[in-house]
C-alpha cells in the first residue's frame, strides 16, 4: 500500500489537469487500496489499436499525462525515423469527453517537437482524418476516438504517413519511445500549431459524393449517427450525391458524449437502433442506415415479414462488394479472416483477385491493390485510394445507390441477397459474444479450447483445427482458434478492443430450386443454433 500511495502522489504531482490530479489526491486521501491498484497495477498498453480504455487518473486510464507522454513517443518515433522539422501531423477528435482536450495536448507536443500540428476544424468522422492523412501530405494522423465504446472509455488511434493504421513492428516502436518519456512537466510543448478551416471537410465531401455514379435516386431512408458525429457529413453527402434527405432519429441527432438513449453505442448491440426501427415504421420508409459515434462503421435494416430487420455486416459486406464488381472496380477484395467466405466467391466469379487478412482494419488496408474490403463487424472500405480505413460515410452512400437502383427495378436488398444465394449457396454467418468482467477468463476459455479440442460442434465432425497463434504463411500470428467442418466454420478469438471472447460462426447451405431460399435460411439457422451451443459448451463459457 504504502508503493501505491508514492506511485499515486508522483503521478498526481505530474498531472496537469485540475479533475483527475482531484480525483487521485481522494484517493489517496481515503486509502482506497483496490481502486488504486486498479489504476497503477497495470498501464494502458499502446498497440496497433493505439490506446483505449476508460476516463480516469492514473497509468491504466486514459488521461492526459497518458496522452502527453503518448503524443510525446510518436513525435520521437517519428523523428527517429526520418521526420524532418516541419513535417506535418493530422490530428482529429470525435465529441466523447475529453476528445478535444487531448486532440489539444496532442497538437501542443506535436509542435513541441519541431513538427507540423494540423487539427481538424471540429468533432469530425474518424474516415476524414484517414482521408486527410495523404490529403495534407502529413507524416501521421492521430484520431482521439474510443469508436462504438461506452460512454466513459476514451482512445487514440495512429495513423502513419500512407493513411492506414500502423502494424507492427512499428507498434512495438511507439511503444518504446512512450516509455522512454519522462516527466510530463518536461515534455516540450509548442503552440498547438494550425486549427483547419473547412476546405478539408469539403474535399472529403465532395470526395466521397462523387463516388455514387448515375442512377435512380428514389428512396426514402431513415438515418441516426447514435450521438456521434455522423449526421452534417451523411446529410452532406447524401444531398450532392442527388438523394433525398433522410429522416433523422431525433433523439440521437445531436452528438452527445453520455449516449443517454442506448446502453452501448454501437449498432450490433440489442436496442441500439431500436429508435431508427421505430421511426422506419412510422415513416414507412425503403430503407434504415446508421453510423457508430465516429461513424467509421455503417449498419442497415430493412423491412421483413415480421418487421424491420438488421443486415449483418456479412450481408452488406457482400451487397457492397457485388456492387462494385459489377461496376468494374478491379484490384483485390479482401476482407478478415472472421468475416464470411462469399466475397471471395463473388470476386472469383467475375475474375478479380480475393485475399483473407488478420482481424482489424489496420490489415485490410495493406494489402496490395485493394480494390475493396470489409470485416463483418460493419466496416466497409468502399474507396481505398482517398480512403485506407473503414468508412462508414461513403459505405452509407454507396448502400442507398444500391438500394435505389434495386428498388427501380422492384427489388429490395433482400432480393439481391436471395439472388446470390441461389448462385452461391446461403451464406448465414452468427457471432456468440460473451463480455468479461474478468479479463483471465478469456484467457481460461482459450486455454480449455487448446486442451481439449472438440471433434464434433453442431452435430458436425471438425476436419481441421487451426492455432491462428502460431501463423502460417498468408497470416501472421494472432491468438485464435479456426474450426473446419463440412459447410460450417468457426473462429474463436479474443476482442481486441473490449472485454470480450467472440466466436464468429459460418454455414453455407445450397439452395434447393424447389424449396427455396426460405427454407435454407430455417435450415441454416437451426444448424448456427447448434454450432452455437456446442461451442459456447466446449469454451466453458
Amino acid at each position: 500500500m504504502t508503493d501505491l500511495i508514492e506511485q499515486a502522489t508522483a503521478w498526481a504531482a505530474d498531472d496537469p489537469d485540475d479533475q483527475t490530479r482531484a480525483e487521485l489526491e481522494a484517493l489517496i486521501a481515503a486509502g482506497d487500496s483496490a481502486e488504486l491498484r486498479d489504476r497503477f497495477d497495470g498501464t494502458l498498453e499502446f498497440g496497433t489499436a493505439g490506446l483505449r480504455g476508460a476516463l480516469g487518473a492514473g497509468p491504466n486510464r486514459m488521461n492526459r499525462v497518458v496522452v502527453i507522454r503518448a503524443a510525446a513517443g510518436l513525435a520521437a518515433y517519428l523523428r527517429a525515423n526520418g521526420a524532418e522539422t516541419g513535417d506535418a501531423v493530422v490530428i482529429g477528435y470525435d465529441a466523447r469527453h475529453n476528445s478535444d482536450v487531448f486532440a489539444r495536448d496532442t497538437a501542443e507536443v506535436i509542435t513541441g517537437a519541431g513538427l507540423r500540428a494540423l487539427t481538424l476544424p471540429r468533432a469530425l468522422p474518424t474516415p476524414l482524418l484517414a482521408f486527410a492523412i495523404r490529403d495534407l501530405g502529413c507524416v501521421a494522423g492521430v484520431m482521439v476516438t474510443a469508436s462504438h465504446n461506452p460512454p466513459q472509455d476514451n482512445g487514440y488511434k495512429v495513423y502513419l504517413g500512407d493513411g492506414s493504421q500502423i502494424v507492427p513492428p512499428a507498434d512495438t516502436g511507439i511503444a518504446t519511445a512512450i516509455a522512454a518519456v519522462g516527466a510530463v512537466a518536461d515534455v516540450p510543448r509548442g503552440d498547438g500549431g494550425q486549427v483547419l478551416d473547412d476546405a478539408i471537410v469539403e474535399r472529403y465531401l465532395d470526395t466521397v459524393a462523387a463516388l455514387a455514379g448515375d442512377g435512380p435516386r428514389d428512396l426514402s431512408t431513415v438515418y441516426t449517427p447514435l450521438h456521434g458525429v455522423g449526421n452534417t457529413s451523411v446529410l452532406s453527402v447524401l444531398e450532392r450525391a442527388g438523394f433525398t434527405a433522410p429522416y433523422v432519429v431525433s433523439q440521437q441527432e445531436a452528438p452527445d458524449p453520455d449516449f443517454p438513449t442506448v446502453a452501448f453505442p454501437n449498432p450490433e448491440e440489442p436496442g441500439a437502433m431500436d429508435l431508427a426501427m421505430a421511426l422506419a415504421r412510422e415513416r414507412g420508409v425503403d430503407l434504415v442506415v446508421a453510423n457508430d459515434p465516429d461513424a467509421d462503421r455503417c449498419a442497415a435494416a430493412v423491412p421483413g415479414p415480421h418487421g424491420w430487420q438488421m443486415l449483418r455486416g456479412d450481408e452488406v459486406g457482400a451487397l457492397l462488394g457485388l456492387h462494385l464488381l459489377r461496376s468494374g472496380r478491379t484490384g483485390v477484395y479482401a476482407n478478415s479472416i472472421v468475416s464470411s467466405s462469399l466475397l471471395g466467391k463473388l470476386a472469383a466469379a467475375h475474375g478479380q483477385p480475393h485475399e483473407e487478412t488478420l482481424t482489424g482494419f489496420k490489415w485490410i488496408a495493406k494489402v496490395e491493390g485493394l480494390a475493396y474490403g470489409y470485416e463483418e463487424a460493419l466496416g466497409y472500405c468502399v474507396d481505398p485510394e482517398q480512403v485506407k480505413d473503414k468508412d462508414g460515410v461513403s459505405a452509407l452512400l454507396l448502400l442507398c445507390e444500391l438500394a435505389a437502383a434495386a428498388k427501380a427495378e422492384g427489388k429490395t436488398l433482400v432480393d439481391l441477397l436471395d439472388d446470390i444465394a441461389r448462385q452461391h449457396g446461403l451464406h448465414a454467418t452468427d457471432q456468440l459474444s460473451v463480455r468479461v468482467t474478468d479479463l483471465a477468463e478469456i484467457g481460461a476459455a482459450m486455454a480449455r479450447l487448446r486442451a481439449t479440442p472438440p471433434t464434433t460442434l453442431g452435430g458436425l465432425r471438425v476436419d481441421r483445427v487451426d492455432d491462428l497463434s502460431l501463423g502460417s504463411a498468408a497470416l501472421p500470428p494472432t491468438d485464435g482458434l479456426r474450426y473446419q467442418m463440412p459447410g460450417a466454420r468457426i473462429i474463436v478469438r479474443p476482442s481486441g478492443t473490449e472485454p470480450k471472447l467472440k466466436c464468429y460462426l459460418e454455414v453455407v447451405i445450397a439452395v434447393d430450386p424447389e424449396d427455396g431460399v426460405d427454407a435454407a435460411r430455417i435450415s441454416a439457422a437451426g444448424r448456427l443454433d447448434a454450432l452455437r451451443n456446442d461451442i459456447k459448451a466446449a469454451a466453458g463459457i
